[in-house]
C-alpha cells in the first residue's frame, strides 16, 4: 500500500523508540494508508470543483467589513445546510466577498467529501446550451443536476436565451429538496424574476429555489478596491 511504504521507516524508528505493541504500529500504518487516500481523493474533487484553491475560509478577511454574518458563515462552513438540502443566497454590490465566500463553502464541503462544482452562470449555461450541438446537452445538464453541491456565481449579471432559461428551470426543479446550491448575485430578490421572460416559468422556478434557504447579504465597500488603492499608495503610482 503506497501510504504504508512512503511512511514505513518513520513509523519503524517510532516504533522502537516509543517501544509500540504490533498492534499500536499496525494501527498507526493503517492511519498512514487512509490519510493517503483521503489526501487523494481531496485532491481530486478540488481539481474537478474549478473552485479557486485560494479562496478559503482561512484566507478570507472577516475583520475588512464588520457587518459580514461572521458566526453564520462559520456555521455554515460545518456544511449541515446540505444534509437539510438547504440553498444559500449571498447577495450584495461588486467586490464584497460573496464569490470568495461561496468558494470558501465549497471548500469546506470538499473537505468534508462532497462533490462541488463552482462556475459563473451564464457560462456554465453557455456550456450547457454547447452540448445541443454535439448530442452531449442531455448528458451536461444531467451531470450538474447531480452534484451535490452546485454553486452558482453572479446569477443574473447576464441574460440568458430561452433554451438556457428553460436549462436552468429544469436544474433547479430537479435540484429541488434533492441538493444544495450557493448563489451570489448583486441583484436583489424582486429583480430575480426578470431572468426569466416567460413569467409563469420564472415565478415557479424561484419559489423551489428559495424556498428552503438561507439569505446573507453583504453591505460595505469594495473589497477589491480597498486593495487597489493599498497597492497604489505602496507603490506610488496613483
Amino acid at each position: 500500500m503506497p501510504g504504508m511504504a512512503e511512511t514505513l521507516e518513520r513509523r519503524l524508528s517510532e516504533a522502537i523508540t516509543a517501544k509500540w505493541s504490533y498492534s499500536e504500529f499496525f494501527e498507526n500504518m493503517l492511519t498512514d494508508e487512509v490519510e493517503r487516500k483521503n489526501n487523494k481523493q481531496l485532491t481530486l474533487r478540488l481539481a474537478k470543483s474549478r473552485l479557486d484553491q485560494k479562496k478559503t475560509m482561512e484566507t478570507f478577511d472577516f475583520t475588512f467589513n464588520p457587518k459580514i454574518q461572521t458566526i453564520l458563515l462559520k456555521e455554515l462552513s460545518q456544511c449541515t445546510f446540505m444534509e437539510k438540502k438547504e440553498n444559500i443566497f449571498i447577495l450584495g454590490p461588486s467586490g464584497v466577498g460573496k464569490s470568495h465566500l461561496a468558494q470558501a463553502l465549497g471548500h469546506e464541503a470538499c473537505r468534508r467529501g462532497h462533490e462541488t462544482l463552482f462556475y459563473c452562470t451564464y457560462q456554465l449555461f453557455e456550456w450547457i446550451y454547447a452540448g445541443r450541438g454535439d448530442g452531449t446537452h442531455k448528458k451536461r445538464l444531467s451531470q450538474v443536476i447531480k452534484i451535490p453541491l452546485l454553486i452558482l456565481d453572479d446569477f443574473g449579471l447576464q441574460a440568458l436565451n430561452e433554451a438556457q432559461q428553460a436549462d436552468l428551470y429544469q436544474l433547479i426543479s430537479e435540484r429541488y429538496e434533492k441538493n444544495s446550491t450557493i448563489i451570489t448575485s448583486n441583484k436583489d430578490f424582486d429583480e430575480w424574476p426578470s431572468i426569466f421572460t416567460n413569467p409563469l416559468l420564472g415565478s415557479a422556478a424561484l419559489d423551489r429555489l428559495v424556498h428552503r434557504g438561507i439569505q446573507i447579504i453583504i453591505e460595505g465597500n469594495s473589497y477589491r478596491l480597498a486593495e487597489f488603492k493599498k497597492t497604489c499608495a505602496k507603490s506610488k503610482k496613483c
